[in-house]
């Protein structure tokens, strides 16, 4: 009896897209991550309303950034699967455009904290922004783009109603199993990257206290 590792690890190519496939390991997974780090942005936005506690601040903010770090890279990731399977690097399509539209939301953000000095004010204005923002979130990412007609997959006019990864045998079992081992891999990374941030805002917090 003969064992073939190597064909678990072949991967099923779609057709029109072969060997740049691939990008959904990288394009989805930071897309997931870029959601929901802005909806823990949220989260301690509305924890901080409730606590004043500046810590919560810190976690926003944080969140919020590496939020905005994953939009981008799901932006291009996302125009390089464009120019792979339409021919160009962007096309305004509803799931583009929405992403765009959420990348100039959170710039706007941290452009609100950069104009504001006093740090409570700073800190209010923002969770309140980030609760807006975070409204927002689900509206361009899981319904707008299926509203209208687009070359996206799970746009209004796709015959599956579904993303090509929802569609049974486009991607096999095999595959499958380390598209979700990069989903939580990502995952991961923004834990990891969050506290980091979270560690790096507190100790600038408090060398900029002991300056005054």
């Amino acid at each position: 009896m003969s064992l073939e590792p190597a064909g678990f690890f072949e991967f099923p190519l779609i057709p029109g897209l072969e060997d740049k496939a691939r990008n959904i390991f990288f394009h989805v997974p930071t897309a997931w991550t870029s959601v929901l780090a802005f909806l823990v942005g949220t989260f301690f936005g509305i924890r901080y309303l409730r606590t004043k506690n500046i810590e919560d601040d810190y976690k926003s903010v944080s969140a919020a950034g590496l939020g905005l770090l994953f939009c981008i890279l799901a932006t291009v990731t996302g125009a390089l699967w464009a120019r792979f399977n339409w021919g160009t690097f962007w096309n305004w399509d509803p799931r583009q455009t929405s992403i765009f539209i959420l990348l100039l939301i959170y710039g706007a953000y941290f452009a609100l904290r950069s104009a504001i000095e006093s740090d409570e004010k700073r800190a209010s204005l923002s969770a309140v922004y980030s609760i807006i923002a975070g409204l927002t979130v689900p509206f361009f990412v899981f319904v707008m783009p299926r509203m209208m007609a687009g070359l996206h997959p799970g746009a209004r006019d796709d015959p599956s109603g579904k993303g090509p990864l929802m569609q049974s045998g486009m991607i096999a079992g095999n595959m499958r199993v380390f598209f979700y081992l990069s989903l939580l891999g990502f995952t991961l990374l923004f834990i990891w990257l969050l506290n980091l941030r979270i560690r790096a805002a507190r100790l600038e917090h408090e060398h900029s206290r002991q300056q005054h």
